[in-house]
């Protein structure tokens, strides 16, 4: 399965940071020759995410015979279930267990969450989307982790999409130069707007997409109201599992939470391994 170069080259930095010039514990306990299996199970209810890494993990590091993947991204488990097994050099095996534990325990975690945020969600018309609050270097990885728990990714960096936040806003002079200075440009613009006077403004000039940002959900409510259906809405700001929902039945068409990635708990996953 061939991966985007992003996420090989982050899986090679990480077992870089954690192997540097070699295990030293397995090469002095194990030996060689020695062949082993191992599994990684679930400990707790979650949603799989990152077991593709796998692959990538051992063939950096060589010296697999063979890996089944029996979980794949984005599928639900309960404790005890085996989500993947390997067999192979046994220093091989144990020298990979942290980093492949990392990545699995990262990203599970975080697809677990976005699951979460779509339940909240389930039977409003709101889609969920993450943002660029990620951990430096890993955004493709752990967007790909918030899609496995049906989150809708939203741009990926600052070269796929057009978004006027309020800095954007005060450096351009107003809403209307903003605007104008995107206009005519093949990808959709959004903007950012912080007033009803702002709103107006925008929607005067055009605006489709409107990004709505710390407001309660009552506000976001008479906010939509006023919109009447001239441009998509997108709601932002502190938007938590325990107030999602009223965001999204406000009548949003998104609601984006960085809490997805930034905050999300790493998840419990254990690799055991056996002789032969």
């Amino acid at each position: 399965m061939k991966m985007h170069h992003e996420i090989v080259d982050a899986v090679q930095r990480a077992l870089r940071e954690d192997i540097g010039d070699g295990d030293i514990t397995t090469e002095l306990t194990v030996p060689a020759d020695r062949v082993a299996t191992g599994a990684f199970y679930a400990r707790e209810p979650m949603v799989v995410a990152g077991t593709e890494l796998l692959e990538i993990v051992y063939t950096e590091l060589g010296g697999v015979d063979s890996l089944e993947v029996l979980q794949n991204s984005g599928a639900a488990v309960e404790p005890g279930e085996c989500l993947a097994r390997v067999r192979g050099q046994a220093r091989t095996l144990l020298t990979a267990e942290r980093t492949a534990l990392n990545f699995m325990q990262r990203l599970s975690g975080v697809a677990t969450l976005a699951r979460e945020y779509v339940r909240q969600t389930a039977g409003t018309r709101c889609k969920v989307l993450d943002t660029r609050k990620t951990t430096p270097g890993l955004r493709r990885l752990e967007k790909m982790a918030a899609a496995a728990g049906g989150v809708t990714n939203h741009r990926l960096g600052l070269f796929d999409a057009i978004l006027i936040k309020n800095n954007h806003i005060t450096a351009a002079g107003g809403v209307s130069e903003a605007l104008a200075a995107v206009a005519g440009q093949p990808i959709p613009a959004e903007i950012e707007v912080r007033t009803l006077a702002e709103l107006d403004q925008a929607l005067a000039c055009g605006a489709k997409r409107l990004l709505l940002d710390n407001l309660t959900p009552e506000e976001a409510r008479e906010w939509i109201a006023r919109i009447a259906g001239r441009a998509s809405v997108e709601l932002s700001g502190g938007i938590t599992l325990e107030t999602v929902r009223a965001y999204a039945e406000a009548g949003a068409d998104f609601v984006s939470s960085g809490a997805i990635t930034h905050s999300a708990r790493a998840l419990d996953i254990n690799f055991r391994l056996a002789w032969g």
